[in-house]
């Protein structure tokens, strides 16, 4: 492959490849360690197949340079990236603990757990989008555990970054997956941003609560066409597959709905209105000390973690004064 010049620094780390942990149509995953690191990492390789496509490479760079900015605790860390042995790579944070989408295959989530994971995934969002990212492909496959316990998101290779002249995507070309996907991300709406997330945290917190999203078909213009038309539905309405009724307080299914308002403008403020509306209910309906035990996971997931601490969800409780906007928000929409 050509030398070109890319657009992020590589790293001074040297590492060492192990087992392969997966492979896609553009790269390859392995775990490898280094010695400038504590423990290990997970290595992504780009395809030599594909190293000659400039829209492939132009993506893979562009996924290094939306993660070096991007530095919180439920985003998946970067660790740098260049060249090796001629191939493209990135070195990020090693996340072997399964998927959100592994444990929904289990079942539902009870509601105080999914508020306590909402409560972290809109940080994520909110810290992305401060930074000028909009993720465009919020999911459960895309949200990760590490070995405390806490939701992780990762993939940003479709990520759009606000900030630089062009996007990876053609104009008018539509981005995401179908089943979370906003209308403005379906129409291909070039004024895309931040508010489409909320879309998709909302169908995700309708599936953590149902184990299925909020729209299903046979096809994905089914699907689409649902997005595009059809009423926001209700979680307490719902049934999940095995039958049984969803418990869900009602602000929780009318913050739901809010974020799945066809209109961007509709939708809540910005993910740390959902944050505070999140965390202040936690509080409000539990107290803050049974609040923070009911933040850990739930007795499933725990069960398959390895011997240790027990795992507990990272909440940010010391960053309550800085959400007063965010609670006023919540405070109308409760009124």
């Amino acid at each position: 492959m050509s030398q070109q010049k890319l657009r992020f620094l590589p790293t001074k780390a040297t590492f060492e490849l192990g087992e392969q942990l997966g492979t896609g149509t553009v790269g390859v995953v392995y775990k490898a360690t280094s010695p400038d690191l504590p423990e290990p990492v997970a290595v992504k390789l780009l395809n030599p197949n594909v190293s000659g496509d400039k829209n492939i490479v132009d993506r893979f760079e562009r996924e290094i340079v939306v993660m070096e900015r991007l530095k919180h605790p439920h985003i998946v860390r970067n660790y740098g990236g260049g060249q090796m042995d001629g191939q493209l790579f990135y070195a990020m944070q090693l996340l072997d603990r399964g998927s959100l989408k592994d444990r929904l295959r289990r079942g539902p989530l009870a509601w105080p757990q999914v508020a306590a994971y909402g409560v972290q995934i809109a940080s994520a969002l909110q810290h992305a989008h401060n930074h000028g990212i909009v993720h465009r492909d919020l999911k459960p496959s895309n949200l990760f555990y590490d070995r405390e316990g806490n939701l992780v998101l990762g993939d940003f290779g479709i990520a759009r970054d606000l900030h630089a002249q062009a996007d990876i995507t053609e104009h008018g070309m539509t981005v995401g997956t179908f089943s979370y996907m906003s209308p403005e991300q379906i129409t291909a709406d070039a004024r895309i941003d931040g508010k489409a997330d909320l879309y998709s945290l909302g169908c995700l917190l309708f599936e953590m609560l149902t184990a299925r999203p909020p729209y299903q078909g046979a096809t994905f213009a089914q699907v689409w066409d649902q997005h595009m038309h059809a009423e926001p539905p209700s979680v307490r309405a719902a049934q999940t597959e095995a039958g049984v009724r969803v418990t869900c307080p009602e602000w929780l299914d009318e913050l739901i709905r809010k974020l799945l308002a066809k209109k961007p403008h509709e939708r809540p403020f910005n993910a740390r209105a959902v944050e505070g509306v999140l965390l202040q209910h936690l509080l409000d309906e539990f107290g803050e000390e049974e609040a923070k035990k009911l933040t850990k996971l739930d007795a499933l997931q725990s069960a398959t973690f390895d011997e240790g601490p027990k795992p507990r969800i990272w909440v940010v409780w010391a960053a309550l004064a800085a959400m007063l906007a965010a609670l006023a928000w919540a405070a109308s929409l409760n009124g």
